[in-house]
């Protein structure tokens, strides 16, 4: 092995180590709220009956957030270079983080997580792209399989330290981590594709509006973004809501959404590297992710109708539960895998955050059937509902192991 390729591996371990390091940190910050949602609500006055709903609309706007971020980030990311999202996105979601351990009411809390869901919109998709198109073709699954195994951690970290520390030096650790990353970024590298793609003239770069305006493409986009539904349902609603949906269950004592917070993703870390080995094995995305789907209903079921709850039983079933969606990295993969170069960083940037972003309309009818039947029953119906159109999706969907990305859409 010559010393340029050498060097060119050590660059490439390095650009993974820090794409997972960065989603570590985004994760952290992401799920803090759902960690800290009790506690910091009690500390800023809000009465435990409106803290489902005051949940909700501060998630919601987190979420909202991560929508208009992640428009924001994909185009930059297009138009400018993957390494400029990469900088600014944690800048912004650091600060936002700082800022969020000051806030003392639920107004000023939402505003500060809707700036914080902006910065964290950029994480992921930037870093995937950058690993996508940096790796060998045969090879590249197993680089997205690292950063999300490593990055999903970041939701234990967040579970373990909100625990033990007050909730406002939660929010600043995370804010304190981004910062300390920023000089790891330092030492990385632009993509060769987006150089390559950069230096091509009357081709359209990071133009959002290239995926609506040719319907094959709009219908790939869609299916793309509804294949990762139901799990952040599973996140967003089943685990966060946890202590209300055990007392219907009979728990026998008050679920901590913190600790299924972060045995769910310890499960969703172990899933995504299962399903990231189980994808090179069967040099299958798709079939892989409909096992993983199909596993997600089951542990779902055995979730709603387990009564009497104990806590370790609880934080077993959401380790089961995280498992069977442990799925998000090759999610992520596959929708950079479907588009050219000019438009990868807007889709696999916009394309994770349409999905946290779709907690809110998924919210909003699961409400619907929260006050038509009850709570388990309105989590059967929406796991139902988004499972099938998942599976819809990802049958629509080409294979794409092993694809060669370095095309441009016209």
């Amino acid at each position: 092995m010559d010393s340029q390729t050498q060097s060119n591996n050590r660059n490439v371990i390095f650009l993974v180590i820090v794409a997972a390091l960065g989603y570590f940190v985004d994760i952290y910050d992401l799920v803090l709220f759902s960690v800290v949602r009790l506690k910091s609500f009690s500390d800023i006055g809000i009465s435990p009956e409106h803290m489902r709903m005051e949940g909700e609309y501060v998630i919601n706007m987190q979420m909202f957030g991560l929508l208009l971020g992640g428009l924001l980030w994909g185009i930059i990311g297009d138009k400018f270079g993957r390494i400029k999202v990469l900088f600014g996105s944690i800048l912004m979601y650091s600060v936002a983080n700082i800022a969020n351990g000051f806030a003392t009411d639920v107004h000023t809390y939402a505003i500060i997580r809707l700036v914080a869901g902006i910065g964290l919109a950029g994480e992921l998709g930037a870093g995937i792209t950058l690993v996508t198109e940096t790796m060998d073709k045969e090879k590249r699954g197993y680089g997205t399989m690292v950063v999300a195994g490593i990055g999903l951690l970041g939701a234990a970290a967040a579970a373990v330290i909100g625990k033990h520390f007050a909730w406002q030096t939660s929010y600043f650790v995370g804010g304190g981590m981004g910062l300390l990353l920023l000089l790891l970024r330092v030492g990385t590298f632009e993509s060769g594709m987006f150089k390559h793609a950069e230096q091509s003239t009357g081709v359209s770069k990071g133009n959002f509006f290239m995926l609506f305006s040719n319907r094959k493409r709009f219908l790939k986009y869609l299916a793309c973004i509804c294949l990762g539904l139901p799990l952040w349902f599973i996140v967003g609603i089943l685990v966060t809501q946890s202590p209300e949906i055990g007392k219907v269950l009979g728990a026998k004592e008050v679920l901590n959404a913190g600790t299924g917070i972060m045995y769910t993703y310890f499960g969703i870390a172990v899933g995504d590297v299962v399903c990231g080995f189980l994808a090179q094995i069967l040099k299958s995305r798709k079939k892989t992710v409909l096992i993983f789907q199909s596993l997600s209903v089951i542990t779902v079921i055995l979730y709603l109708t387990t009564n009497n709850l104990t806590e370790n039983s609880f934080m077993l079933i959401c380790l089961v539960m995280g498992f069977g969606v442990g799925y998000w990295a090759t999610f992520v993969t596959i929708a950079a895998e479907q588009f050219g170069t000019n438009i990868r960083s807007t889709v696999t940037t916009t394309a994770p955050n349409f999905v946290r972003g779709a907690l809110i309309p998924i919210t909003l009818v699961f409400e619907f059937f929260v006050h038509q039947y009850n709570i388990i029953t309105a989590g059967f119906i929406m796991m139902a509902i988004l499972t099938v159109i998942a599976m819809i999706s990802v049958a629509y969907l080409k294979e794409s192991f092993n694809k060669d990305l370095n095309y441009l859409e016209e």
